[in-house]
């Protein structure tokens, strides 16, 4: 399988696939990281995504390895630096993960500008080609939720403070284009407004959020967004934390080692995300794998198979 490029922004050709490393430095060991990488690039894949936190489950002993894995792999396989694009993310609010700017409890301009010169320093890279924003500096329904509470609101630093800072970076040379995650419809346009306005010289060219047969969420605003201002979709999580694969409904609950069973009370946002004790969930599922036995198709390339066609209009318009 040859992976074929397609353009993010006018300058910027990325890889139809991208490589998420969220498990590298806890599910996976340096050693199985840099075979994956390497088995990924040999395809033709090219662009490589993680994030400050990674991996998860987030561990302060752990925090950062997945880019410090990636920026090995590109140092010791002397790959150049115009071969490869690499995207990473900053965390937003957090009373969790104190180990990262105590907390960080926002996503002012001197978070911003810390995470970026540390996610380099782990990248052992003079610039990043896709900055994102892990998840907004406002409440949001976000992993698992749907349902948007007004009482939950709280005080956030502005989009124009945000991406004074980013913006500040893009002139320094530090990131090339700006990206979101975990994003809404309102945030989205938000940004999208506030960079036509400045402070930031580069407009939003992607928002990834968890896109599935079990999570359709985008569909229902976003799509529309996205199309309107060609802004690209990067979906993640295709296979539902590996539900649509099938394996947890084994009679032996799958593998001991799956995501969910090892990570089984210490990954909150993924199972609360991805609960298997979900009704609505496990019927569904179900139902799926009952059409993939039908039909004599694994349901891993069933899933991807209508994965991708259910994204072909949203994808790198």
């Amino acid at each position: 399988m040859v992976v074929p490029l397609v353009n993010l922004a006018p300058d910027l050709s990325v890889s139809r696939l991208c490589l998420g490393t969220m498990t590298f430095g806890e599910q996976n060991t340096l050693a199985q990281s840099f075979r994956l990488l390497d088995q990924a690039f040999d395809a033709g894949i090219n662009f490589f995504d993680s994030a400050e936190m990674y991996p998860v489950p987030q561990r302060a002993d752990t925090q950062g390895r997945s880019e410090e894995y990636v920026g090995q792999w590109i140092r010791e396989r002397k790959i150049s630096r115009n071969r490869v694009v690499l995207a990473t993310k900053v965390a937003g609010p957090s009373g969790q993960m104190t180990w990262i700017r105590d907390g960080p409890k926002c996503l002012d301009a001197r978070n911003i500008t810390e995470a970026i010169d540390n996610s380099l320093l782990r990248l052992r890279t003079d610039y990043i080609d896709l900055y994102q924003i892990h998840w907004p500096d406002r409440y949001v329904p976000m992993f698992g939720e749907t349902e948007y509470d007004p009482t939950r609101q709280f005080c956030s630093i502005s989009i124009e403070e945000q991406l004074d800072a980013i913006g500040r970076a893009v002139s320094a040379g530090k990131i090339r284009y700006v990206g979101l995650s975990n994003e809404t419809p309102y945030g989205l346009m938000k940004f999208v407004q506030a960079t036509e306005r400045g402070p930031c010289s580069r407009k939003i060219v992607s928002v990834q959020n968890s896109y599935s047969l079990l999570c359709r969420t985008f569909d229902s605003g976003l799509a529309e967004c996205c199309h309107h201002e060609r802004i690209s979709l990067l979906a993640y999580s295709p296979l539902a934390m590996g539900i649509l694969s099938g394996k947890y409904f084994s009679p032996d609950g799958g593998p001991t080692d799956s995501r969910l069973n090892s990570f089984r009370g210490k990954y909150s946002e993924g199972e609360s995300r991805y609960n298997l004790s979900n009704k609505i969930i496990k019927a569904a599922t179900l139902e799926y794998l009952d059409i993939s036995e039908k039909y004599g198709l694994d349901p891993v390339s069933l899933a991807i198979g209508l994965f991708r066609l259910s994204l072909s209009f949203y994808l790198f318009q």
